[in-house]
């Protein structure tokens, strides 16, 4: 939250222009070869309406567990290849996706989403912020469904395509 507190509103003048190494337009191949069916068919709509937030920060991109360090009092981030920008909810939905079981992101869903806010809050300047929080808790899960388009195309039985991750893919596919 902190990282993207710092960098909310900025250019991503020299990395991605769209950050997260499962963007779809640098992943054609696994779309591609990704099962007919709504996600399939959504895949633009959802990859635009995460492109087109109000309020985009720069994303780390490749931001699961194995990618930070934590000590009792910070927590530093390592490998930034992907790094770009974008809505913070890919990284968040992508982190949770590396740490948490489903059951547990279904029972600490609530409690994360709102330390997060809380945090990029404390962290933020901008007079905005209610309007930020608001657009980004709507866009996490499209950041799930986004995410999941592409574990269908590289690798439809992974572990992260589970209960919750497919509830996220509903809760959009149920605005469409």
């Amino acid at each position: 939250a902190r990282f993207h507190a710092t960098y909310l509103g900025v250019d991503p003048k020299g990395l991605w222009l769209i950050g997260t190494y499962w963007h779809l337009d640098t992943r054609p191949d696994e779309y591609e070869i990704m099962k007919e069916g709504w996600l399939k068919e959504h895949a633009r709509a959802i990859d635009e309406k995460l492109n087109n937030a109000r309020f985009k920060t720069i994303v780390h991109g490749d931001a699961k567990v194995a990618n930070f360090c934590f000590s009792e009092k910070y927590v530093a981030a390592v490998d930034f290849q992907y790094a770009g920008g974008g809505c913070g909810m890919k990284d968040v939905a992508y982190f949770i996706s590396s740490c948490l079981t489903a059951e547990e992101a279904m029972q600490y869903e609530a409690e994360l989403l709102d330390t997060y806010f809380e945090e990029l809050a404390s962290h933020a300047s901008t007079s905005e912020f209610e309007s930020l929080e608001a657009e980004w808790r709507e866009l996490y899960p499209f950041a799930w469904a986004d995410f999941a388009r592409f574990l269908l195309g590289w690798a439809p039985d992974h572990y992260k395509l589970n209960e919750y991750s497919l509830t996220q893919v509903s809760k959009v596919k149920d605005l469409y």
